[in-house]
């Protein structure tokens, strides 16, 4: 503490005086993007940050490489549209009747080449966080005109005549699976959740929210609220009136110590359940979210047994999984909730035990950000992480600064409180972990509720983007208690100046993904879904046919063309099944029509429970 501080006050009489220090506070006091963007580079003028802009060369990626491949996509695109222009070529023999393709020219069979060499995840490092570390708005010049020509490129190909849709499909199909998916991942930490409300709206408001979404203990309620909820709806809930949803923590005093010394536990699950019928639209499934707004929703749960592994519910492991059982057992901290069962959803729409009536309990005691499972499950390589834990913020440092945040002394190339501050603070930093990872292989660590807390320390709460919002000394003491709507105002704010000095960066990366998303949508054979055509190729099916004439039955088909998650993803924009009592329930928010009992959520009991 002694060293953070020292470091405060060195910035803040050293690095932060004078008219920087008043650009500084004009942009904090944005509210909308559009101005903190103007704020942030008038203070990049003022400290002269373009000149590191407009120099190519820099230590953390291959600035060669990166202007050679921009030099020659830049040409052999600009070739291959001169080429599609002429008319070069007759249509492609054994092209579908009524393409009209062109014949392929030198220039677009080089495009694809190159596009193919360099679309892939931090190609040559120019995802580097180290790139738009340097300066309060965007990178350098070089790595933009890269990200810019690359999606150039990417939307010819897909436009062009000169590619049929099978070769447009292919390219897609592999680019995609090199570059991998965008989550955002919104970390537990009670009360300090809230933060991530203005952190979604503001990727919300810049359409960069990604599809896939992932949350832990309080979190999860968040994250609960987005992948249920279209982005018409976020928009008009994320505001300061939603304050009057967040009811969780109203009870006395007397209520809940008199239950905490019976229980072992301050809040009742019968109770949290009817409080998160309204953030989960009623009775939920993972499935039935994925099927309604297209985002992927998961909820990282750890099973009261310290032996079994931890579970990342989505619609993929867990479809039937009611998404409110996911988010108590999620936010099930020990002394806080007792574990909690999982609920699943049956084809008749009654409720049962889940995974055997296993019990599970708050995800941030292992694994606060999945970011492995996310990787195995979603190919995820690309994490947006939404950091509020208060244990784990204090601990947070960037020493040479971060995304959107340079260090202002010496222009960007010293350390923050000079490198003899900087130093220090590491150096506490990894001796503390050091030694805690000592006690925790002698098991020499106590174990207060029979849970082993040194992972609390010891796990990664960072992504490649880490968002953390600035708290305040009175968040401690509300850390247990429902926000007013004055105090979720102040949060929105601060949730959205913290990420609007990531969304440049954020902003380059999806712009690539969501191009191959809309070149594997838009090449996808439009066939019925489950019809034979849609399964397998076209070769297989004329060697199918040919075979049937012949009178052989022996067929090897395979799978190439149309996975199983492609036929999920056919289905993403139908709207969920809501039965009319749910619709109501929801409507009216009377969530005293959960007809569950404490046997169900706690015990799991009840081999069976209606809903209403």
């Amino acid at each position: 503490m002694a060293t953070r501080a020292y470091i405060s006050i060195y910035e803040q009489f050293i690095a932060w005086r004078g008219k920087r220090e008043t650009l500084r506070r004009n942009m904090r006091a944005t509210s909308k993007y559009a101005d903190w963007v103007a704020a942030a580079k008038e203070l990049d003028s003022f400290l002269g940050n373009g000149a590191w802009k407009e120099q190519n060369e820099f230590a953390y990626y291959d600035s060669k490489t990166v202007r050679r491949v921009w030099e020659q996509l830049r040409r052999c695109r600009i070739r291959a549209e001169q080429a599609e222009g002429s008319g070069v070529g007759d249509a492609k023999n054994g092209d579908r009747p009524g393409s009209a393709s062109l014949a392929k020219s030198e220039a677009v069979e080089d495009l694809k080449v190159l596009l193919e060499a360099c679309i892939k995840n931090n190609f040559v490092g120019v995802e580097n966080p180290r790139l738009y570390s340097q300066t309060y708005y965007g990178t350098k010049n070089l790595v933009q005109n890269y990200v810019d020509e690359v999606e150039k490129s990417l939307n010819f190909l897909l436009k062009t005549q000169q590619m049929n849709l099978e070769e447009k499909r292919s390219i897609f199909k592999r680019t995609y699976a090199d570059y991998g998916r965008t989550a955002l991942c919104l970390s537990g930490g009670a009360s300090f959740a809230y933060y991530h409300f203005g952190v979604v709206r503001a990727l919300l408001d810049e359409d960069l929210l990604p599809d896939v979404i992932t949350g832990t203990s309080g979190g999860a309620l968040v994250a609960a609220l987005v992948a249920t909820r279209t982005d018409d709806e976020l928009k008009k809930l994320l505001v300061p009136s939603l304050a009057v949803h967040i009811t969780a923590c109203r009870e006395p005093i007397t209520v809940w110590v008199r239950r905490w010394w019976k229980t072992g536990a301050r809040f009742d699950s019968v109770d949290w359940v009817r409080q998160c019928a309204w953030w989960t639209r009623g009775s939920m499934t993972f499935r039935e979210a994925y099927e309604r707004t297209g985002r992927i929703l998961n909820v990282s749960c750890v099973p009261a047994d310290p032996h079994s592994p931890t579970i990342l519910c989505n619609y993929l492991t867990s479809p039937d999984c009611v998404i409110w059982s996911a988010v108590l057992a999620s936010a099930a901290v020990p002394g806080i909730l007792n574990p909690v069962v999982l609920m699943m959803k049956k084809a008749d729409g009654s409720l049962a035990p889940y995974s055997f009536g296993h019990k599970w309990k708050d995800g941030s005691l292992r694994t606060d950000i999945p970011i492995r499972a996310l990787n195995l499950q979603f190919n995820v390589n690309f994490t947006i992480v939404s950091q509020v834990n208060p244990h784990i913020n204090l601990f947070f440092f960037s020493s040479r600064g971060s995304v959107g945040q340079p260090v202002t002394h010496r222009r960007g190339r010293g350390w923050r409180g000079g490198f003899l501050g900087s130093a220090t603070e590491q150096y506490i930093k990894l001796d503390l972990t050091k030694w805690l990872k000592v006690l925790r292989q002698l098991e020499l660590l106590p174990r207060p509720l029979g849970q082993d807390w040194s992972q609390l320390w010891l796990q990664q709460f960072g992504g490649t983007v880490t968002i953390w919002p600035k708290s305040v000394i009175s968040d401690f003491w509300h850390i247990l208690s429902d926000p007013d709507p004055a105090r979720l105002a102040r949060m929105l704010h601060e949730g959205q100046q913290s990420a609007f000095p990531k969304i440049k960066f954020v902003s380059n990366r999806l712009r690539i993904e969501r191009l191959l998303e809309r070149g594997r949508r838009e090449t996808r054979p439009h066939l019925r879904r489950g019809s034979v055509e849609s399964i397998i190729s076209e070769d297989d099916l004329k060697a199918l046919l040919r075979l049937d004439t012949a009178g052989t039955s022996s067929v090897n088909v395979t799978d190439e063309e149309t996975t199983n998650e492609e036929m999920e993803l056919d289905g993403a924009d139908e709207e969920a099944i809501i039965t009319e009592d749910e619709a109501d329930f929801v409507d009216e928010g009377a969530s005293e029509k959960v007809p569950l009992t404490s046997s169900a959520v706690v015990d799991g009991t009840d081999e069976q429970t209606k809903t209403d």
